[in-house]
């Protein structure tokens, strides 16, 4: 395998979590009969420009198709994210009903909504049918393609350059992540924004979030490694700030490069040194995240069979696709865990892949009352502590296993 940037060839391993099914590969009953593709899920780190990354064992047509089952908007605390973003870029950048705005991975119109609202013109870019149709029902023109340079190249031919190009969770889905950002300069106005959200790989590192590697996450991000793609596309980076969405992300801030209208701030600089006192671009960072990972497996392992051997009834709330990874690396399956509650209908009905473990509705947790309820999507933990605190009322107790196993 090569590295997906530079492509030096790969040697140093990450963490290797075995084989499991792609995570957002829901199950229909009919389907629990048929076999199921397992794909490896091991880990990289590129010796050069220090980019960790998983092969393309699934190709990213296949997992994000017609039936992908992630809706953005079922996350409360998601939309209020997405809410203030839009008022951020409009206040402190000036987008206004004059700007351009195209999100990519647009999903179901989560936030390009709050732009439209404001009389702002907005164009979603999103690849799966399920989402996208929401979009279009909600006024969002939605092209339901894959990103890329030509894609690119075919929204500056149709007159659709943009002074905002966003992309939240998306850089890190890409397996070609060359081909897109060059789309991203491409399809950028010259006094044009471009900002992306992702997942920070030093968080991934220090709180042991390992259930944040799946299929669909081709790439695990440092600033340092992306400052250094986007500039080979000629792509300026002049912000960053460090936010606290999926465990602690970074929302950067990209220009075209020798545009002087965006001057270059100092968290740029400071985060550079944040992560070189980190040594993100030292290899021996990467070693030993193996042994971290293999205790919240013990202890997750260990909390699953006491609360068997005590009869203790055991659900999840959130059929998250982090789930599917703690789930399927640990080998648990539907007999410790009775089933999990999720508010998308795209999921209710279904099964999680390779544990089995059905996805039902909230009124079925009101009905059968468990003992514990595991919190797959840990990040919106409090929101959810929240919206069930009601199961304190029959002694019920909530579980997270990462970054260590805590009951609450």
């Amino acid at each position: 395998m090569n590295c997906r940037h530079c492509k030096n060839e790969l040697h140093h391993v990450f963490i290797d979590l075995g084989n499991s099914p792609p995570s957002n590969a829901y199950l229909s009953a009919e389907q629990l009969n048929e076999s199921e593709h397992y794909y490896p899920l091991k880990i990289f780190v590129c010796e050069a420009c220090f980019l960790v990354q998983v092969d393309e064992y699934k190709k990213a047509t296949e997992i994000f198709d017609s039936q992908y089952a992630y809706f953005s908007s079922t996350s409360k605390s998601w939309l209020d994210h997405s809410r203030r973003y839009t008022e951020k870029m409009m206040s402190e950048f000036g987008i206004n009903q004059q700007s351009l705005v195209i999100e990519i991975a647009s999903n179901d119109g989560y936030l390009l909504q709050y732009f439209k609202q404001a009389g702002v013109p907005v164009l979603g870019i999103e690849p799966t049918a399920s989402t996208a149709k929401v979009a279009r029902e909600k006024g969002i023109t939605t092209k339901e393609v894959f990103f890329g340079e030509q894609t690119a190249l075919d929204l500056v031919k149709a007159g659709e350059q943009a002074e905002l190009i966003l992309g939240n969770n998306v850089l890190a889905h890409v397996p070609d992540i060359n081909d897109f950002v060059k789309g991203l300069k491409i399809a950028l106005k010259p006094n044009g924004i471009v900002t992306m959200e992702f997942p920070h790989v030093l968080m991934l590192i220090d709180n042991n979030q390992f259930d944040t590697i799946y299929h669909e996450h081709f790439s695990y991000l440092s600033f340092s490694t992306v400052k250094t793609i986007f500039e080979k596309a000629g792509l300026e980076m002049f912000h960053v700030e460090e936010i606290p969405t999926h465990g602690g992300s970074l929302r950067i801030f990209a220009k075209h490069a020798g545009y002087e209208g965006l001057e270059l701030r100092s968290t740029v600089q400071q985060l550079l040194k944040k992560e070189h006192e980190a040594g993100i671009t030292k290899l021996e960072t990467y070693n030993g995240f193996d042994e971290k990972v293999a205790k919240v497996k013990l202890d997750f392992l260990s909390f699953l069979i006491q609360a068997k051997k005590d009869r203790k009834t055991v659900a999840a709330y959130g059929a998250a696709a982090k789930g599917n990874t703690l789930l399927n690396f640990c080998g648990v399956k539907n007999d410790y865990i009775e089933f999990v509650v999720d508010l998308a209908a795209s999921k209710q009905g279904k099964f999680l892949p390779g544990s089995h473990i059905p996805v039902v509705d909230e009124a079925h947790l009101k009905n059968r009352k468990p003992d514990y309820i595991i919190i797959f999507p840990w990040n919106i933990k409090e929101e959810i502590y929240k919206q069930l605190a009601y199961i304190h009322e029959w002694g019920g107790s909530f579980v997270t296993a990462i970054p260590a196993l805590e009951i609450k």
